[in-house]
């Protein structure tokens, strides 16, 4: 599959998840139908049609005609390839708007490792030059919508900048079209319900054998240990995947940048990682993501970078009723730095193993105390919140949880020395002022991009105004995040310990503000000072955002929260949206 066709297909499943459809249809390929080589796959199992597709929040949205020119402005981007050909005409808003029915269907992506047995057993051994294995394939169910769907490929194709050469050939006896560019061969079909595209023969052939009913239960991803420990993450929605690590592993080149690889991916325990997966489901009005990194959570694997959790994260008692959106996320920092040791330990040559103990004196004698006692001086949580209506940056806060302030503020001042610009005490709060840019010990060096933080004895507040960290501070006191019902309603539904939480009002939004703002910001964009390369795809500011009615969004959306946790199985995520 070529480059730009992936990454309009990859595109194509973020718009998919997008729609949260709610409807079990049948995809072209069930996991009980892929191959146990399976590596990973997407399903996207179609929208849904009637009743069920009005009650959705997000299915509305998408729907409602003020939002047409976002729909065509999306189609635009996702069939906008790099190397195509600037001379000739784009897609028109009404094209655009038009092919994007095609993501009403439904369609399966996914990767098929190397079939090494098969490889073993030929006679013929591989010549040295053959191309790089791509085991990528794409399977659509093209009812309703063959001619739509012919059309927007002769389109893209001639959009290119150099014509490929197309051959007839057959494949598992269906016709097939051989795509022949400089970067290699594609494969393609149109046959009966469906269109495939494989970037390997032996690939497209083994998918068009299971397309054909020609599978084998015993030889099924549905068979595997890393696919049966998922399976209550999976099913029951219209969008879901999967992905084995183990078999992941094996995509790795085996050196970067000098280095080998295999030893590293050792020595981190990634066989401790058995697989990610999610899906996408309908909850009533509301739209919900599920998903989960599992395996063994034992002491000393890639589990360790997330903490145990909290039953109440500390970042609330900072937060505003009428704060817009809210995230926090809780990491065990000592943790990762010792999963981090023994990667770069393990990447080192022989006889250099002791690279990490130079650096932790180097780092001792530049941060005034030893590395391990500097990252034990965070907390692990990061928050942040959007106390600003039109979403301006300026009112965005950051927080990072502390645990020592003295030593914490010692620590700042050996990392930005010359950057803090002033310091001052008030209360229990040291409120810093950071130059970006210049510094107090280069003579007549202008110092500009100020950054302010607030130091108190549990956080590190920083924004990119002064009056922004105190106005939060200020109301620490009166803060009452029980006001926020809904906020509280959606964290009643996870359980008692989380380490990440996050909360988006849409209804706090002034919309015309935003994109007000945005517009603004565009049109600025596109009048700075560019250089040759930048003005071709410089220009005026995009329609997508002087066409939009800014009202739609208000009219469909409410809110979106979510929270992640650890157990015995590995990290649970759950995100939904009304």
């Amino acid at each position: 599959m070529k480059t730009s066709h992936l990454r309009a297909i990859v595109c194509a499943v973020i718009l998919a998840a997008f729609l949260t459809p709610c409807l079990r249809a049948q995809a072209p390929l069930e996991p009980t139908q892929l191959p146990a080589r399976t590596s990973f796959y997407l399903i996207w199992r179609g929208a849904p049609a009637g009743e069920a597709r009005k009650i959705n929040s997000l299915l509305a949205l998408w729907d409602d005609p003020d939002f047409a020119p976002v729909r065509a402005a999306m189609f635009e981007n996702v069939t906008n390839a790099a190397d195509k050909d600037a001379a000739k005409p784009a897609l028109t808003h009404e094209e655009s708007e038009q092919y994007s029915a095609l993501l009403e269907n439904a369609f399966v992506v996914g990767y098929l490792s190397k079939n090494d047995a098969k490889m073993n057993a030929s006679a013929v051994p591989p010549k040295a030059a053959d191309h790089t294995y791509n085991g990528l394939f794409f399977v659509y169910n093209r009812t309703g919508k063959e001619s739509l769907l012919s059309r927007a490929v002769v389109r893209m194709r001639g959009q290119e900048k150099e014509v490929p050469q197309i051959s007839q050939i057959t494949v598992a006896g269906v016709p097939t079209l051989k795509v022949e560019r400089k970067t290699g061969a594609t494969y393609w079909v149109e046959n009966g319900k469906y269109a495939a595209s494989a970037n390997e023969r032996s690939v497209l052939e083994d998918i068009l054998g299971r397309l054909e009913g020609k599978s084998n239960d015993s030889n099924s991803l549905a068979q595997s240990a890393a696919y049966k420990e998922a399976q209550s993450q999976l099913g029951g929605g219209v969008l879901e995947f999967f992905a084995g690590v183990p078999s992941l592993k094996g995509l790795a080149p085996d050196t970067a940048s000098g280095f080998k690889i295999a030893p590293v991916l050792d020595a981190l325990k990634l066989e401790a990682i058995h697989s990610f997966s999610g899906r996408v489901m309908l909850d009533g009005g509301k739209t919900r993501f599920q998903g989960a990194i599992l395996g063994d959570t034992a002491p000393g694997s890639l589990f360790d970078f997330w903490t145990d959790g909290l039953s109440s994260p500390s970042s609330l008692s900072l937060l505003p009723p009428d704060a817009v959106s809210y995230s926090e996320t809780q990491f065990n920092l000592p943790g990762f730095y010792e999963i981090l040791k023994r990667g770069v330990a393990a990447a080192m040559p022989v006889g250099q193993q002791n690279a990490t103990a130079m650096v932790e004196a180097l780092a001792q004698a530049r941060l005034g105390m030893p590395l391990s006692d500097a990252l034990a001086l965070p907390s692990g949580e990061f928050a942040s919140m959007q106390l600003s209506p039109s979403l301006d940056p300026q009112k965005a806060v950051y927080l990072f949880g502390i645990r020592k302030k003295p030593e914490t503020l010692k620590l700042l001042r050996s990392i930005l020395g010359d950057q803090i610009t002033s310091e001052r005490a008030e209360g229990d709060t040291t409120f810093l002022k950071i130059s970006l840019h210049g510094n107090q010990g280069s003579k007549g060096v202008a110092q500009w991009d100020f950054y302010h933080l607030g130091v108190t004895p549990d956080f590190i507040v920083g924004a990119t105004r002064n009056e922004t960290v105190r106005d939060l501070l200020a109301g620490r006191s009166a803060s009452n995040s029980i006001a926020m019902g809904h906020f509280l309603t959606a964290r009643a539904g996870y359980p008692d310990k989380i380490n990440g939480l996050n909360y988006f009002d849409f209804q706090k939004i002034d919309w015309p503000a935003v994109k007000a703002r945005w517009v603004e910001e565009a049109r600025k964009a596109s009048e700075a000072p560019a250089t040759a390369q930048q003005k071709t795809s410089a220009g005026k500011v995009p329609s997508l955002l002087t066409n939009v009615n800014p009202q739609v969004f208000p009219k469909h959306l409410h809110l979106m929260a979510g929270a992640s946790w650890k157990d015995a199985k590995g990290i649970h995520f759950d995100q939904w949206i009304e």
